[in-house]
């Protein structure tokens, strides 16, 4: 029986204990003790193994780890730093993915919790004859339990927590700690979007720096998180710090799955002649030099393939992050960042330097720090070497193409309905007849907009980026019947519309492949009338239909009409 795939299982010891398919990551383990800094942090994309990697950790380092975990696996052949390392210390292990709310008091509540449920687990402490009874008193503040359920740390201890913890645990057990703090920078992320940043940025700060610049008890730290913030917002003064990039060669196979890894994993689940597909779409994001799959990704499309072997790859990833970043990059983006965008779609590169130290309150105050912003959340993969201070971007995979894709035809329609009259004008030409008003208004959106112009795919995927863009102009009229690729006739017509002045429209688009629009809009037309397209409306008793051929090439369209039939 094949071992299960562990979707959304981001525990160590849950999928090593419940025979979930592992991709052994585990000499990560050997990599950081000859390489550690006293403060480790692993910058990475969402979705790419982070809070698996800490829960490995935690598994390993903690006393009384248990080695049976590790049977097999890449660690276990060191049989040296196993014997010196395996099960020596304690372990603090707080993720802070959970900070979050709409308030600086709920953010403040979901970190006074998650801290407190973390020094839960030392029970123990309480009864130490290692410690004081001041000790002891310290550790009842950090986990004590009010009669409501809720813990009652004040401010000012949450501020020295971490600290405490480690001071306490190292008291008990006569050595140092490992502290190991996941997704850092999701309270800054969620501060900034709701507005109490500034608070939120200070407390951050004064945890930090008790915990780690000032922590004698301290073995060494681990942190991850999508972005490093700079240094002097939140590090300040924090000269033991190691930082590990997605541009940095150490550790460049820890998160993620390689080449190899899928392959291996496809073979394992009988899905190895899928291995080119898997790679087109979720391949190629470059950490330090290594090309890397979204594991997330993998996961995913081979679950649904282990069901349906013809299951087509769905963005997986993509539904997962908000894609906020994405519609603030291409709000903001002028005429030049808008060529540039219609670049990176066609499968070409940028050049843009990038900023890996920024705070939040830089992110989106120019076009520049979004192009950074990009880089470090995966959206755009480095290609070949930084130079000249210049930076080489690349959208990595088919994935997240279409995700821009999307994103453009959503801004599109959401800038077109800004102005009411002309689009009004532009719906009322289809019922009306009127070719060369939908031509004249059409065009001008095209320049307005964002096109696509990729020549590595099919002409098919670039008609339908325009039927996308197309059907939410259209949509403006509510009062409209509309339908898209409804089956119709002998076919699969593009768009059909029942209008409320009670005439029918048949429109079929093309990609004008070699520029040439009025043979395009010839062939769409002939089109409709080969493939009967009109047949659903004519039997919806509809009298008056008119049929419409339009090509588009890049940012430049032609409508034609057959006239009302």
């Amino acid at each position: 029986m094949r071992k299960k795939l562990p979707i959304g299982i981001d525990w160590f010891e849950k999928v090593r204990t419940n025979d979930f398919y592992y991709v052994d990551k585990t000499g990560f383990i050997a990599d950081l003790l000859r390489n550690w800094g006293e403060v480790n942090l692993f910058t990475r994309p969402r979705r790419f193994g982070k809070t698996l990697i800490m829960s490995m950790l935690k598994s390993f380092f903690e006393i009384d780890a248990d080695p049976m975990l590790f049977d097999g696996l890449e660690i276990a052949k060191e049989e040296e730093l196993c014997r010196e390392y395996m099960g020596k210390f304690p372990v603090v292990f707080v993720t802070l993915k959970g900070v979050d709310g709409l308030s600086y008091q709920q953010a403040v509540e979901a970190l006074r919790f998650i801290i407190g449920e973390e020094a839960m687990r030392f029970s123990f402490l309480e009864e130490s004859e290692k410690l004081t009874e001041n000790e002891k008193n310290s550790y009842r503040a950090l986990a004590n339990l009010s009669d409501k359920g809720q813990f009652t740390m004040e401010e000012n201890v949450i501020l020295t927590s971490l600290k405490t913890l480690s001071r306490l645990l190292s008291r008990h057990y006569g050595c140092k700690v490992i502290l190991l703090i996941d997704e850092y920078d999701v309270p800054l992320d969620k501060a900034f979007q709701f507005g109490y940043y500034d608070e939120m940025i200070l407390l951050i700060r004064n945890l930090f720096s008790n915990a780690f610049k000032t922590n004698e008890y301290l073995q060494f730290a681990v942190l991850t998180g999508c972005l490093r913030i700079s240094k002097e917002s939140i590090f300040t003064g924090l000269n033991n710090l190691n930082v590990m990039t997605i541009t940095d060669s150490y550790f460049n196979q820890a998160f993620g799955f390689t080449n190899n890894e899928v392959k291996e994993l496809l073979a394992y689940y009988g899905s190895e002649d899928l291995l080119e597909t898997v790679r087109d779409w979720y391949d190629g994001y470059q950490f330090g030099g290594q090309s890397i799959y979204c594991p997330w990704d993998v996961i995913k499309y081979t679950q649904v393939l282990i069901k349906d072997k013809e299951a087509e790859p769905g963005n997986y990833w993509a539904n997962t992050s908000g894609n906020v970043i994405i519609r603030n990059f291409i709000s903001k983006a002028d005429r030049k960042t808008k060529g540039e965008i219609e670049r990176l779609i066609a499968g070409e590169s940028v050049r843009k330097p990038i900023n890996q130290e920024l705070t939040y309150g830089e992110l989106y105050s120019s076009i520049d720090n979004l192009w950074s912003v990009l880089f470090t959340t995966g959206y755009l993969t480095q290609r070949g070497k930084k130079s000249e201070g210049l930076c080489e971007m690349v959208i990595p995979n088919r994935e997240i193409r279409d995700l821009f894709v999307k994103q453009i035809q959503e801004w599109f329609k959401e800038e077109a309905r800004t102005d009411v009259s002309k689009l009004g004008r532009f719906c009322a030409a289809f019922p009306a007849g009127d070719a060369s008003t939908i031509q004249e208004l059409l065009g001008g959106y095209l320049w307005k907009s964002i096109s696509i112009r990729d020549t590595a795919v099919r002409a098919k995927r670039k008609e339908n980026f325009y039927h996308g863009m197309l059907l939410g102009l259209l949509q403006y009229e509510s009062n409209w019947d509309i339908a898209s690729n409804v089956e119709s006739g002998d076919g699969y017509s593009d768009i059909l519309l029942w209008t409320e002045q009670g005439v029918g429209v048949v429109i079929e688009i093309k990609y004008a492949e070699h520029g040439n629009l009025e043979k395009s809009c010839q062939d769409a037309l002939k089109q409709i009338e080969e493939k009967k397209y009109d047949d659903v409306l004519r039997k919806d008793g509809i009298q008056k239909i008119i049929r419409y051929g339009i090509a588009f090439y890049k940012k430049n369209c032609k409508v034609m009409t057959a006239g009302a039939v």
